[in-house]
């Protein structure tokens, strides 16, 4: 997580060796309903049964899914050991690939193996760290227009906003303008993908083929959406398509061009166009309006990210954040409290010892941010927003005035924070959607001040971690003090 990363001893942890060098048993399982399993409590708060299981049990535990045994892994070292150490011996399996095949296909995010590899390989150039950085004044830029949008002492959904301007940066930065005139067929596909996988709903456990009214209209809308994509392939082609990946302008370019010299074929192009659109569009959204409501709710360090951004000279640039230490510490902070993916899923190929337990293979192993990220164990007072506790080496900052030092942030392990995930198979946009989140905070904060409306944030687990209501703060254009700092608010 670039230079926030926590870094612990890499020591193995005795308790994740491969089977037949211990005895291991099976991990406790916090029993269920005849046939159901867990899945009533899943679907009454599935971040809740995920933080209970993990604060009761321990950091490897079973549960069930309809007769499906899964494994809740929430110990960073076997967390480490999963995505870092051992990773060839760990897929993302069957489950994935079935809630996840219709909406993603053969793309990145479920390939495998080789065809992972090339696909990867054929990607990266749109996400290199030079070519990151030239997406930095879309973002400044659509920040912009959004703070000029409102009027002193409005009342804005920053969700809402959040998700409008995620869209307009990926349609300038990474798929191009011409995606912009399909906006409606995006967000109603989103809206879909959001209700097919709201896991309070018990038809979101079924498979996608079965004709619920929710099923009906996610395939649908996706349907629309593959072809809308389709047709925009059909017209840069038209227009001319680099001669490689690397001599693109965007994303979209960049599949186009893999596409023509081999390295993927039209059908993954499209689901990787998929991909990048939800990945880069909600994701991006929730990571910002978390940020945006968690700093409304802390004013003084608003205040302190406020003053820091507004000796910028002028509005950020990507070279910036490196001197904006509070700017990074209240994303991070937020990333930490609500991360916008709660769960990464994967399957070992083989049997495997996780924590000391037997782990068969082809089960699902289900690796939950949300627990690991407020388990107290790695985290002081880990339900409170503290980015504090990222400015020093030494013990975390005073939450809310008191004295009462945190945990060392040193004696963290690596992976008791992984909200991009970790390893080979790390999120390819990580570098993109923290420069995103840090321009646009730092924008929006040299314009504006953030009071909160809403008093208690309520999220849900569905495809990502989601607001269960509108997330609102009032906004404050004219402010002596922002006046005092920064002439943009008068602009």
């Amino acid at each position: 997580m670039g230079e926030t990363t926590i870094r612990a001893d890499d020591e193995a942890d005795p308790g994740t060796e491969r089977t037949g060098d211990a005895d291991p048993t099976r991990p406790p399982a916090p029993g269920g309903l005849p046939l159901l399993g867990n899945v009533h409590e899943l679907a009454s708060d599935a971040l809740g049964f995920y933080e209970r299981r993990a604060a009761t049990h321990g950091g490897v535990v079973r549960y069930d899914v309809f007769g499906t045994e899964s494994y809740l892994v929430t110990d960073p070292a076997a967390i480490r050991r999963i995505l870092v150490d051992d990773h060839d011996r760990y897929e993302k399996g069957s489950m994935p690939r079935d809630q996840l095949g219709g909406l993603l296909g053969d793309g990145l995010f479920l390939a495998e193996g080789d065809d992972w590899r090339e696909q990867r390989t054929a990607i990266r150039s749109a996400f290199f760290r030079e070519r990151v950085a030239e997406y930095g004044g879309p973002m400044v830029d659509h920040a912009r227009r959004a703070a000029a949008s409102w009027d002193d002492g409005d009342v804005v959904d920053v969700h809402a906003a959040a998700t409008e301007y995620a869209f307009d940066v990926l349609a300038e930065s990474l798929l191009g303008s011409d995606v912009e005139r399909e906006r409606e067929t995006v967000r109603a596909a989103a809206e879909s993908v959001t209700e097919r996988f709201d896991t309070r709903r018990l038809t979101s456990f079924l498979p996608v083929w079965v004709p619920t009214p929710a099923n009906r209209r996610y395939r649908r809308r996706l349907a629309a959406l593959r072809s809308t994509i389709r047709d925009l392939v059909a017209e840069r082609r038209a227009a001319g398509p680099p001669a490689n990946p690397g001599a693109a302008d965007d994303l979209l370019g960049t599949l186009v061009a893999a596409a023509d010299i081999g390295a993927m074929d039209d059908d993954r192009l499209v689901d990787n166009a998929v991909t990048f659109l939800f990945a880069g569009h909600e994701t991006s959204a929730l990571g910002l309006a978390y940020t945006l409501y968690c700093l409304a709710d802390r004013p003084a360090f608003q205040d302190r990210v406020r003053r820091e951004v507004a000796a910028l000279d002028g509005d950020p640039e990507p070279a910036d954040l490196r001197e904006c230490p509070a700017l990074t510490a209240a994303v991070d902070e937020a990333l930490r409290l609500y991360p916008p993916v709660h769960s990464f899923f994967r399957e070992p190929t083989e049997p495997v010892t996780l924590g000391g337990h037997r782990v068969p293979a082809g089960v699902v192993v289900t690796l939950s941010p949300w627990a690991v990220h407020r388990d107290e164990r790695w985290w002081d007072d880990p339900e409170t927003y503290r980015p504090e506790r990222w400015l020093r080496d030494g013990p975390a900052g005073p939450a809310h005035g008191d004295d009462a030092p945190g945990p060392a942030v040193g004696e963290r392990p690596e992976y008791a924070y992984f909200p991009f995930g970790g390893g080979p198979r790390h999120c390819i946009g990580m570098r993109f959607a923290r420069q995103e989140l840090r321009l646009a905070t730092a924008t929006l904060l040299r314009r504006l001040r953030l009071e909160p409306v809403t008093a208690d944030l309520s999220v849900r687990a569905s495809a990502n971690t989601r607001p269960a209501e509108p997330v609102r703060v009032r906004v404050r254009t004219r402010d002596e003090s922002l006046e005092e700092t920064d002439p943009a608010v008068s602009e």
